[in-house]
């Protein structure tokens, strides 16, 4: 993607975020949210709420109009394929659950994949007025009722004084996801939970070192990679190859750190 091809998206992923703010605090918290259970019987609890949906529809029919030629992938609808070798990923409330709670551990997730990778994203969180956003090869910047300012993230390099965060240890599904992540958690000084995409978003701000997790969707990682990557921190798979996919994540703010954590979450 060329620089005034990431400029315009740049423009468009802030008008799609601005657009849908509305919905997502007219829902939050209402007693008459609307909400579905998408798991089969047998599964873990999957809501989606009206939020999820009028969201993600909302940003579509913007697509169409602004970006016709360019795929979507979303959370709530199917993939429409790329015709420019641009996709967008969006997932409309990441954290659902935090949504139905009423915690404010939620964001609209937006990025655009250029066919090789995420190149820009947005994290932004209506309810409290924060954007978190990213450009590959840019700056990261933290936007916030009208002031903005950069991002960059800690320096932190040993796990013994890192802050992980994670958003439940339910997304390790698998024996050996469990031991992995018991090993990490035994490791750095402190860990806290029901982070969702908040977690990787105060990661690029430089209030926590770690963000590891496993379950994950391409909708779920992909806005939040430019985010982290161009405050200067790392994002992975547990063995250090390319996480826009999903899966096993892991997120560090620095090189030693992350390479750290590697070793951890693979046994070492």
């Amino acid at each position: 993607m060329g620089e005034d091809e990431a400029r315009a998206c740049l423009a468009v992923a802030h008008r799609l975020a601005d657009a849908v703010r509305p919905l997502g605090l007219r829902h939050f918290r209402s007693a008459a949210l609307s909400v579905e259970d998408k798991s089969a019987a047998d599964a873990a609890y999957d809501p989606v709420t009206q939020a999820d949906r009028e969201i993600e529809r909302a940003m579509r029919d913007i697509l169409a109009t602004e970006r016709p030629e360019d795929g979507i992938l979303g959370e709530e609808y199917d993939a429409r394929p790329s015709r420019s070798g641009i996709t967008w990923v969006i997932d409309p409330i990441d954290g659902t659950r935090a949504f139905l709670c009423g915690l404010p551990n939620w964001g609209v997730l937006i990025a655009a994949n250029d066919g090789a990778r995420p190149v820009l994203g947005i994290m932004d969180q209506p309810f409290t007025g924060e954007r978190f956003v990213g450009v590959l090869g840019g700056r990261a910047t933290f936007e916030h009722r009208g002031a903005a300012r950069g991002m960059a993230t800690a320096r932190t390099d040993r796990l013994s004084d890192a802050l992980l965060c994670c958003t439940d240890p339910g997304v390790f599904g698998t024996a050996p996801e469990r031991a992995a992540f018991d090993r990490m958690r035994e490791r750095v000084r402190m860990t806290r939970y029901g982070t969702d995409c908040y977690g990787y978003a105060l990661l690029a701000m430089g209030q926590v070192d770690l963000v590891v997790e496993a379950s994950l969707k391409p909708v779920d990682i992909q806005a939040l990679m430019p985010v982290i990557q161009a405050a200067g921190g790392l994002v992975t798979d547990w063995q250090g190859g390319d996480p826009q996919h999903g899966g096993q994540v892991v997120a560090a703010a620095t090189e030693t750190l992350h390479a750290a954590a590697i070793s951890v979450l693979n046994g070492a």
